[in-house]
């Protein structure tokens, strides 16, 4: 059985409720939202470099530590992966061309 996002958003999530001495993700908790968040840009930025970089494994190593990142700031906040699914798939409605201008107001 493949690992997904699911099982790493539950694993997130166990280790949110973890000591800080023995998990990563509580000790990022335990900073707040703002050291998550800058966590997260790094991690995004990272990501973006990796891309152009034409290094197929570098890439995929930073989008995993992105992904693992962005779950830990939806942890913060309360949001779990559904409500996000739930959102794209309302978005599917309509192309994304359409979509996009109707978040910018037109």
């Amino acid at each position: 059985m493949a690992f997904t996002i699911h099982d790493l958003e539950a694993r997130v999530h166990q280790r949110a409720a973890a000591s800080p001495e023995e998990s990563y993700t509580r000790k990022l908790i335990d900073r707040g939202v703002a050291h998550c968040a800058k966590k997260l840009g790094e991690e995004a930025v990272e990501t973006a470099l990796a891309a152009v970089s034409e290094d197929r494994e570098h890439l995929i190593g930073e989008t995993a530590d992105l992904l693992y990142h962005l779950l830990v700031v939806l942890e913060v906040r309360g949001i779990r992966l559904a409500e996000v699914e739930a959102a794209l798939a309302a978005r599917t409605t309509q192309s994304g061309l359409d979509e996009k201008a109707a978040r910018k107001g037109g």
